[in-house]
């Protein structure tokens, strides 16, 4: 080897060493971002038979698919669960104390007592109070659901414009990717950016993708939308101002076509859209419905001469047989002649007519029947997701039973795929995420390198030297 391919040789080592030491830094640099894909820097050779650097990025493409599926399901489950525990808690919590169910039984119980002791006023007065304690449980619940469905279309309407502004900035950053790689640049930085970016739109709405010519990404939804195709696609929504049981939510679009809803405890919604609207247009307006169909038979069981009896509502009517009656349970109350007269539920006398004329202080002849009626098969209207013939008690445990057993469901579905997300990030960091072990390692070998250069440099001078010296 002459000395000018020598000193050559040197200068191309310490030019590979030093592109190959920057990757090894900007590696260690950024151990701890989960966005960041680890660079390889590969040594190629030239027509010319000289030496350089390209960067890779230690992309797996598989990997990171069913990540971004696995973060849909968790996200879409996870949301579920929230909204379903947040429905528990408007009922008590676990033991659901404040559930219409709870003080159905109350109530029972006090009527009961009333109809062992008939002449006693005070007991008269406590199942008075009792009823309204139930009354308010039916009311405040409907209340309650009709607000988390405004709190999931509130969050909808913010998820959508979150979602439109990672698309917006999609497309320029996959325009970037495509014009980096369209003339030789490199564009790792630029892709870790958008795998960012396709994470946290995976969180609001399933996806899947597809990669074209220079990394050219296309997106899909779940159901097959198109969300970006060289433009990004608007997803559209309209918020509803006000929630009632006789309002429905408006869809969410993407590229004007509705997004679908989850459904089940184990939901197959991907992303937390999804499930916001499965809470709001399926979950909650179901119980919404078991509430109305408890308030409906309520006041019907009560009723007298043809009109509500201890139990009243706006509508002021009794509803017809076997049929939701929508909202019902929100204006549901005690009648304030009960309030007035507590006897008049032993009596009668709601509505002109007074079943104990003698004023007798032992009748219990309507007393009986209430307690009859309550334990009583009753028609149910279908609908409401918790068949058509119950007693009220029983329709009102079983409402319970429905939720707790949807929220264990989404309990256990969140377990699972929190855990399927946790394996396939792990996966993921081991295959394409920074080992310090390794790249340190890998300074070391480059160091020794660098220290192989500068010894074949240091004995070229010396060479030189020598070489100087006798020429002179």
């Amino acid at each position: 080897m002459s000395l000018s391919a020598a000193i050559n040789t040197a200068q191309q080592i310490f030019s590979n060493t030093g592109q190959q030491t920057a990757i090894v830094s900007k590696n260690i640099a950024n151990s701890g971002n989960a966005d960041y894909v680890r660079r390889l820097a590969m040594m190629g050779v030239d027509a010319e038979g000289g030496y350089y650097i390209k960067i890779q990025r230690a992309q797996n493409e598989a990997l990171f698919k069913q990540t971004i599926s696995s973060l849909s399901a968790a996200s879409g489950q996870n949301r579920l669960l929230d909204g379903l525990t947040h429905m528990q808690s408007v009922f008590g919590g676990n033991d659901y104390a404040s559930s219409p169910s709870n003080y159905l039984a109350k109530f029972r119980s006090s009527l009961q007592t009333y109809a062992a002791s008939p002449g006693n006023i005070t007991i008269a007065s406590s199942t008075v109070a009792d009823a309204k304690d139930l009354a308010y449980s039916v009311s405040t619940s409907a209340a309650a659901v009709q607000d988390i469905r405004a709190d999931a279309d509130r969050e909808i309407l913010e998820q959508v414009g979150t979602l439109n502004g990672y698309l917006t900035k999609f497309e320029k950053i996959n325009n970037e990717i495509v014009g980096n790689l369209a003339t030789g640049k490199d564009a790792s930085d630029a892709l870790d950016e958008r795998d960012s970016l396709l994470k946290q739109m995976a969180e609001i709405v399933g996806i899947s993708t597809v990669t074209r010519s220079n990394m050219d990404t296309v997106i899909y939804s779940a159901d097959g939308t198109v969300l970006f195709e060289t433009l990004a696609r608007k997803v559209t929504f309209t918020p509803t101002a006000t929630f009632d049981a006789t309002v429905t939510g408006n869809p969410v679009y993407v590229d004007g076509v509705p997004l679908k809803a989850g459904t089940g405890g184990n939901t197959t919604g991907e992303g937390t859209l999804a499930s916001l609207v499965q809470l709001r247009d399926d979950v909650a307006p179901k119980m919404q419905s078991q509430l109305d169909e408890v308030a409906r038979m309520l006041v019907t069981m009560f009723q007298e001469n043809g009109g509500p009896g201890l139990f009243t509502w706006s509508g002021g009517t009794i509803p017809a047989a076997g049929t939701i009656e929508p909202g019902i349970a929100a204006s549901l109350v005690v009648n304030p002649i009960a309030d007035a007269d507590p006897t008049v539920l032993r009596d009668g006398g709601f509505n002109g007519l007074v079943s104990n004329t003698s004023g007798n202080a032992a009748y219990t002849t309507l007393l009986d029947s209430y307690i009859v009626a309550m334990n009583a098969t009753q028609s149910f209207d279908v609908n409401a997701d918790l068949g058509g013939s119950a007693s009220i008690m029983t329709y009102a445990s079983s409402s319970i039973g429905w939720l707790e057993q949807l929220r264990k469901a989404a309990s256990t579905s969140n377990d699972n795929k929190m855990a399927m997300l946790s394996q396939t990030q792990q996966a993921l960091s081991n295959d394409t995420g920074v080992s310090l072990d390794e790249e340190l390692a890998l300074m070391l070998d480059l160091e020794q390198s660098y220290k192989a250069s500068a010894k074949l440099l240091s004995t070229v001078d010396e060479m030189l030297t020598t070489l100087l010296n006798t020429v002179r």
